[in-house]
């Protein structure tokens, strides 16, 4: 199993959680639903790591 890093990060996150607010500005529930899809996989790809991915989004599910 691939240990998940899930130390802060980001550099910005407040500019981060502002930009991804905008983002969804003027969307439908569905249109939101579709970005967030988008940029899951964008990211994951950006990750390229399967396993690192697969503990994410197992980390998501646990904490729902």
């Amino acid at each position: 199993m691939t240990d998940l890093d899930t130390s802060p990060r980001l550099e910005e996150p407040d500019a981060v959680f502002s930009a991804l607010i905008a983002a969804h500005a003027g969307l439908d529930p569905a249109q939101s639903r579709d970005l967030d899809a988008r940029l899951v996989l964008l990211l994951a790809n950006q990750i390229g790591n399967t396993a690192i991915i697969m503990a994410a989004i197992a980390e998501a599910r646990r904490t729902i």
